[in-house]
């Protein structure tokens, strides 16, 4: 059965927050970053570092986003997450590279680090907290968040 590209995505992503748990590592999906852009998973590692992990569910998506290395500025590690069928040859070598099922993911490459400034992380730390909080709230009083976002539209 083939996937089209929407459900690519989302297996691998599933697949990738997969492993982020099986790490001990507290993911997050489409998180916007300070810059405008949005990661598509950062994870919150036991340490205090950051992970960006950028999913490709195809080699046209890769070669057609050049943004992704903007994404080293806001994480201490970054990972592309492809699947099985993605040909790994196009995935620069010093990027992190998990492989994933749909399911699970290994990781083929580990990512070289490139730590954070000290008031980066603390920002991104916050910016973590805030939205992990509110999608939080947001499953036990989704009325209370769209009266929120309506209030702040408001100001």
């Amino acid at each position: 059965m083939s996937l089209d590209a929407a459900q690519r995505t989302q297996a691998v992503t599933r697949s990738a927050m997969r492993y982020c748990l099986a790490c001990a590592w507290s993911p997050l999906a489409e998180v916007p970053l300070p810059d405008g852009r949005r990661a598509d998973i950062l994870a919150l590692r036991p340490d205090g570092g950051f992970v960006i992990i950028e999913v490709k569910s195809c080699a046209r998506d890769f070669l057609s986003d050049g943004k992704w290395q903007d994404y080293r500025a806001f994480s201490d590690e970054l990972h592309f997450a492809v699947d099985l069928d993605f040909p790994q040859a196009l995935l620069p070598g010093d990027v992190g590279l998990l492989v994933c099922d749909g399911y699970e993911a290994a990781a083929l490459r580990p990512a070289p680090a490139h730590p954070l400034a000290p008031g980066r992380r603390r920002a991104l730390l916050h910016r973590f907290a805030s939205l992990a909080a509110t999608r939080l709230a947001a499953v036990s009083d989704p009325v209370g968040l769209a009266e929120r976002r309506a209030a702040l539209r408001l100001d």
